[in-house]
């Protein structure tokens, strides 16, 4: 027969006590009470405890104190605080203190039994230095310092605010956070949330009741209900509308969501991770963010470090995400030249990773196969040859003209130029040389004015015939 689990209630109100006792108890965990700080110092020396409940407000001490003692001197003991009615300020002191959770009075079931649920992963899950965190690849001081936070901050389940770079690696640091927490099992939900209309982010977010507007023939849950038990991502939150950010707010700290046309409220358990490239101080500042959302979310920061950085990951970096491509793309992994690797931890990666990414994907299309070489990675267009006078240049003052579409078409050019070139002019192999099919290498080289044969509806379409 297993060994119930213990837990420690600090509280100095007597029938609080007495109700999470009985509730406790209903859920097959031994509970041990304390009226007060000293209380509870004496009972923690009697036996192990898999999870503390106590309250903010004491005679003797506050909640806070018992945190930071629990800190010092048990470790890896999760500890929920119970904080008065929408007091948000007590709760996001009691999270950067270092505790699991909170719980708002009056305490429901509903709300009770998840915070509970999950201390009681933790426990069991013995705390590592060396989380399931290989993906964020590196042995840098920098990226080791984001592998340690990303362990702590899997042991909590305060919000945390992702900053750093576009794609400096922002979103793989959320879904590592939530696969090694006590919420990996439950959904991650991420979201971007400059990509919804303004005019449906409620709905998106908080779910709708039949009839709530035209178009709305059924219940439908939002966000915040598909990520229930698990972990909810947003990405881009300073894209948030002022209106918007009022709401969710208020979510976050209640832990509860109104569906649109809806007149009850659903109790939701979901972990916040926001991000953003944007800086929230300057945008607090002109008043683009509110302060108190703000500070909601970024109760512990994680800043991703940009690949400049930390130079030398990049070659095992680039090797892992080559591999990658290749297992998609079902191809030999070739081998990067000594010269090529040199090259590329010296250039600046204004897109961090996912320009590394973009540009090995280029280059395992341009490649001969076996090799890439400082040749393959670089096309005539691309920004970095103007450090590099030996592979043409490129002046990106020089395409001011240029909008978006114009200058994606010259960087396209350019590399079915190449892809022509290596293969001697054969269309067949270039196609398949740039991962594209025939008809397609076709249509892009009449759209772009590569071609001076007419597409005629006499070709033949078999995308393996000999050209």
């Amino acid at each position: 027969m297993s060994q119930k689990p213990n837990c420690l209630i600090v509280d100095d109100e007597t029938d609080i006590r007495e109700l999470l006792v009985m509730t406790l108890d209903r859920m097959d965990i031994d509970t041990y009470s304390a009226a007060n700080i000293d209380e509870a110092k004496s009972l923690l020396k009697q036996r192990q405890y898999a999870l503390c409940l106590t309250d903010m407000q004491m005679p003797g001490g506050s909640g806070l104190d018992l945190v930071n003692y629990i800190n010092e001197f048990y470790a890896g003991l999760p500890v929920a605080v119970i904080t008065a009615h929408a007091s948000a300020e007590n709760a996001v002191s009691a999270l950067k203190a270092g505790a699991f959770d909170y719980l708002s009075k009056p305490i429901s079931l509903k709300q009770l039994r998840p915070v509970v649920e999950f201390a009681l992963k933790l426990s069991a899950k013995p705390s590592t230095s060396n989380p399931n965190t290989l993906e964020m690849t590196g042995d840098s001081e920098q990226i080791k310092l984001v592998r340690t936070l990303i362990a702590k901050l899997a042991r909590s389940q305060a919000p945390v605010y992702i900053s750093g770079e576009s794609g400096s690696g922002k979103e793989l640091a959320a879904k590592l956070i939530h696969k090694n927490s006590s919420r990996a099992e439950g959904p991650f939900i991420a979201v971007n949330c400059g990509a919804i209309p303004e005019n449906l982010m409620e709905s998106e977010f908080f779910g709708y009741k039949k009839g709530a507007f035209t178009g709305a023939m059924q219940d439908r849950e939002g966000m915040f209900q598909a990520a229930n038990g698990g972990t909810l991502f947003l990405d881009e939150v300073a894209d948030l509308p002022l209106a918007m950010q009022v709401k969710l707010l208020r979510a976050i700290q209640e832990k509860k969501v109104r569906p649109v046309g809806g007149t009850t409220e659903e109790t939701v358990d979901v972990r916040i991770i926001s991000a953003t490239h944007k800086n929230l101080t300057e945008m607090m500042d002109t008043g683009l963010f509110r302060q108190d959302l703000y500070y909601r979310l970024n109760v512990i920061q994680l800043k991703m470090p940009a690949l400049r950085d930390r130079p030398t990951d990049i070659p095992q970096l680039a090797n892992l995400l080559l591999s990658k491509l290749c297992t998609t793309q079902h191809v030999d992994i070739p081998k990067i030249e000594p010269e090529a690797q040199a090259y590329m931890a010296k250039l600046p990666f204004p897109g961090n990773v996912r320009e590394l990414e973009n540009m090995l994907e280029r280059a395992l299309a341009l490649c001969d196969g076996a090799t890439i070489t400082v040749d393959d990675l670089l096309i005539d267009d691309h920004p970095h040859r103007s450090n590099n006078p030996e592979h043409g240049l490129f002046s990106p003052a020089n395409k001011t003209d240029l909008n978006l579409t114009d200058y994606l078409e010259e960087v396209e050019k350019k590399a079915i130029i190449q892809a022509l070139d290596k293969t001697n002019h054969n269309k067949t192999a270039a196609a398949k040389l740039l991962g594209v099919t025939f008809r397609t290498f076709r249509y892009r080289l009449a759209k772009l004015g590569l071609s001076k044969e007419e597409i005629s509806e006499t070709d033949n379409d078999d995308d393996s015939a000999p050209r």
